[in-house]
């Protein structure tokens, strides 16, 4: 099992280290490996929501993610987007930018960390209003019922995430931005990605037609709290589409905090790719671990713990516009509400294995509502 969902990972991470020896010798081994890490302990909350949302995709499009994806995200996103951000920012075309990246790297780095609050401003946004969606929506498991249930009451308020993430972007852009109308457009266009991506997902995965692509729709019962675009059935055609999108925005929203931090470690660009990608690459094989032994449908109140996590990432995103939040704080941050939210619900297993019957008041005195465990699509594990 564990072979066959990292194998490539494994493969990968010995060419990766490989091309990093033969390229920058001892020293670009060790800083390739330190910027995977890197990648890794930021990015686990974004294997924990891709999962939920992996599961719903038909085969085709799960295939798509892992491959297809996989090259947007090592290719796309850790070595283009950079020279594309410096590019526009710094009003150069492609190739100067890929010159600059390549025969002056620290005015490459520089220039990086110029646009910063531009990119933090479109990620941070996008994360918030993802975070903002799941804690106002109401739901059956609550992890934390002493903040999750006024929240989820006060969520019943038409747009609440789009007014509560605007009033934090107009006082961040306010308040800390030298350029303020940049921050602001930026971040309205990360609001607005978020809200079109993922509106479209639900419009036709609520469809519920066949679209002609040659699959046929599976019928599998509705996950509540299910995140992102949801619906009753499997995507397929445009469906499945839009939701790859959704995943793809998902993981550059997810990828700038890294992709900038890793500036701290090396400015050298192939090293960046090498480290980030390999990074990448267990993000993508921990989502289909995930799906393929239904853990999130076990351990309940991880997907709360990743959502949460992600908060706290955009909350850093939008404060670093300001200062600079150190990489082992938003790391620790996430990875910290994970691990707590996992031995929350080992301990909710515990409980029930020992008799509590569903609907038990739980520790806090609240009553807690379990629905029936769904499993997984079974598409990644050829059931």
């Amino acid at each position: 099992m564990i072979l066959r969902t990292f194998g490539w990972s494994f493969a990968i991470t010995g060419l990766g280290l490989l091309a990093a020896l033969l390229y920058g010798g001892p020293a670009g081994l060790a800083l390739v490996a330190v910027l995977a890490v890197l990648e890794i302990s930021l990015s686990f909350d974004n294997a924990v929501v891709n999962a939920k949302v992996l599961e719903r995709m038909s085969t085709f499009w799960q295939k798509i993610f892992l491959t297809i994806g996989i090259a947007i995200a090592v290719f796309g996103m850790r070595l283009l987007f950079p020279l594309l951000i410096v590019g526009i920012t710094a009003q150069m075309t492609p190739i100067e930018a890929f010159d600059l990246a390549f025969n002056d790297p620290k005015e490459y780095a520089h220039r990086m960390h110029e646009a910063y609050p531009t990119i933090a401003a479109f990620g941070g946004m996008f994360l918030m209003m993802l975070f903002l969606d799941f804690v106002f929506e109401e739901r059956a498991d609550k992890w934390l019922p002493w903040l999750e249930r006024p929240l989820a009451r006060i969520g019943k308020l038409d747009q609440l995430s789009v007014v509560v993430a605007a009033g934090a972007l107009a006082l961040v852009a306010g308040l800390f931005a030298e350029d303020t109308g940049q921050v602001m457009i930026a971040g309205v266009l990360g609001m607005v990605t978020y809200i079109l991506v993922n509106g479209l997902g639900e419009l036709f995965s609520q469809g519920g037609e066949d679209d002609g692509d040659g699959e046929e729709e599976v019928k599998v019962p509705a996950v509540k709290g299910t995140t992102g675009p949801n619906g009753l059935v499997l995507a397929t055609g445009k469906a499945g589409f839009f939701l790859f999108l959704y995943l793809e925005v998902l993981d550059a929203s997810f990828s700038f905090d890294g992709v900038i931090g890793a500036f701290a470690i090396s400015t050298d660009p192939v090293v960046i790719m090498l480290g980030l990608g390999i990074g990448a690459m267990y993000i993508r094989s921990l989502t289909v671990f995930l799906v393929r032994k239904g853990t999130l449908h076990e351990y309940v109140y991880l997907e709360h713990g990743a959502h949460w996590a992600i908060g706290a990432l955009a909350v850093c995103m939008l404060i670093s516009i300001a200062v600079h939040v150190p990489e082992a704080i938003t790391g620790g941050l996430g990875a910290g509400l994970i691990i707590a939210a996992f031995l929350s619900s080992v301990l909710r297993n515990r409980r029930e294995r020992n008799g509590a019957s569903p609907g038990a008041a739980g520790p806090d005195g609240a009553e807690e509502l379990h629905p029936t465990s769904v499993s997984g699509s079974g598409a990644l594990t050829g059931e």
